[in-house]
């Protein structure tokens, strides 16, 4: 990750856009893992962009939902596996990739899968405008309905290799088999359901060996849930970091001969207290709120879309009112300052809002009134500080 002009603990007045510390698109992103695996593989098209990754003929990626690299080096005696590995890190560097932006799960998932960053596969947040329609859809459940590849056109490095000989499986709950998010973000191969982190760690070491190239994803979600429902070091979210790490020793314990095992999350998490100091409430802040059509993406990264002829007002008022505590970027200055990749495509661009918000302090942006759940949060995510961009590449060979 690129280090900001501008230190951690300072607070210049406002926030500078060049001073966010973008991700590492095209060398050490959640974007360049597949494809880097891929290639070793010999599926034609892919690239190694993650140069320090030695390639092997049977990979799989174990996506622990939520598992920061900064949470999981806060917590090594509930770790302690994982924690055994951090040296293994990137290639034997001991160093994180970034998740890209923003860190949320509908995002990072879609660019793990397709190996392309947001401004390219097109889910640039958790909730973004519909450009056709002008209303805002939630990505990660998919709401209102949208055609799935017209919405993320590009083909996922999973049937990429399929398509090159290469065994591709995943190995998640049944419940997301037929979602959209898996649709257009992790589908190619064989989609293989499990309830228990058990029997999918079980399997997935059986897909594994099933080829003489393989590539394979699981995934376990829980550890994200319990850090938004109690936050980050609660006893919940303790249990279940505890459960994660005995998931990756299991499957680490059966890999079958010349397999790379790579543990990763899709990003951080963040606890935010329950004050007004540190939650904002748009729904109830006039100057916040004047000239925005809008409110999209989460309480830690913010796509606004103003009404027609008032961006310039809207993005003014809000580096007055944020702009110490939040990145505050117009579209343009965000997409030049690479948040969101090198390269935006033409469909994606009315996707972002108008104005992006992205916290750089220990504050939420909630709406408690059209976003009650949301706003009730404990753990967030979204940004860019190292909490929650920051995410493990631990690595067990065979």
């Amino acid at each position: 990750m690129a280090q900001p002009e501008t230190a951690w603990d300072s607070h210049p007045e406002p926030l500078t856009v060049a001073s966010a510390p973008a991700p590492e698109y095209g060398s050490g992103s959640l974007a360049d893992l597949l494809p880097t695996l891929a290639a070793g593989l010999g599926v034609p098209g892919m690239s190694a962009a993650i140069t320090e990754l030695t390639p092997a003929d049977r990979n799989c990626v174990f996506l622990i939902d939520g598992l920061g690299w900064e949470q999981l080096r806060a917590h090594p005696e509930d770790a302690p596996f994982m924690t055994s590995l951090l040296a293994t890190s990137r290639g034997g560097t001991g160093r994180p990739l970034t998740a890209g932006y923003p860190a949320t799960t509908a995002t990072s998932l879609a660019s793990v899968g397709t190996g392309l960053p947001p401004g390219a596969h097109g889910l640039p947040g958790y909730t973004v405008r519909n450009p056709g329609t002008g209303e805002l859809m939630n990505q990660l459940r998919w709401q209102p309905w949208t055609q799935p590849g017209t919405w993320q056109p590009y083909p996922t490095v999973f049937q990429l290799a399929h398509a090159a000989g290469v065994h591709a499986a995943q190995v998640s709950s049944p419940t997301f088999q037929n979602t959209p998010l898996t649709r257009v973000a992790l589908s190619g191969g064989t989609f293989l359901g499990r309830l228990t982190g058990e029997d999918r760690m079980d399997l997935a070491a059986e897909q594994l060996a099933a080829g003489d190239r393989s590539l394979v994803y699981t995934y376990f979600a829980e550890v994200d849930g319990a850090g938004h429902r109690f936050g980050v070091d609660s006893d919940a979210w303790r249990g279940q970091l505890m459960y994660a790490d005995r998931l990756v020793q299991r499957l680490a314990e059966q890999l079958p001969p010349r397999t790379a095992l790579y543990i990763t999350a899709d990003h951080g998490m963040i606890d935010v207290p329950f004050d007004e100091q540190h939650r904002i409430d748009f729904d109830e802040d006039w100057e916040l709120s004047a000239g925005v059509a809008l409110l999209g993406g989460e309480g830690r990264a913010r796509h606004v879309y103003a009404v027609p002829g008032a961006a310039d007002d809207v993005l003014t008022c809000w580096r007055e009112v944020l702009g110490e505590q939040f990145w505050v970027a117009s579209r343009d200055e965000a997409i030049a300052a690479g948040w969101f990749g090198p390269q935006i495509d033409e469909r994606v661009y009315g996707r972002i809002g108008d104005v992006v918000a992205a916290a750089r302090d220990d504050v939420l942006l909630i709406a408690s009134e059209r976003e009650p759940k949301e706003s009730a949060m404990v753990g967030n995510h979204g940004s860019m500080t190292p909490a929650e961009q920051l995410v493990p590449l631990l690595e067990v060979r065979s």
